[in-house]
């Protein structure tokens, strides 16, 4: 599995509608890139590493695929409309970063970490 993050830095006086972003954005996202995308996230910056520090970015996205390949199916033939939606919710340049997953946790009902991964 990999991760697609798209990262907002946090710069002052940036322009960035998260209301837009996660109500729009995503959705347009999700439905362009079909089935291939096999999970979606959205962080919102709150806070940097040490007290009272701004957050390095304003906001992320995770885009989560089979392989880079299907990614890159998916996104290629509709790069133009999820990139020309850009300026309805922001004025940053997003950076871009495909990880592979070596590690995924979550939590059962009665509290349990499970590790999926390598």
């Amino acid at each position: 599995m990999i991760k697609v993050s798209v990262f907002y830095p946090n710069k002052p006086g940036a322009r960035f509608d998260f209301d837009y972003y996660t109500t729009k954005h995503l959705p347009l996202v999700r439905d362009k890139l079909g089935t291939a995308l096999t999970g979606i996230a959205a962080d919102q910056g709150i806070a940097g590493g040490t007290p009272g520090s701004a957050p390095a970015y304003i906001a992320i996205a995770h885009l989560y695929f089979d392989s880079v390949e299907a990614f890159q199916e998916a996104f290629n033939p509709v790069a133009g409309d999820i990139l020309g939606d850009i300026p309805n919710y922001t004025d940053l340049q997003p950076e871009l970063q495909i990880s592979e997953v070596a590690v995924n946790a979550s939590r059962s009902e009665k509290g349990e970490l499970h590790i999926h991964g390598r």
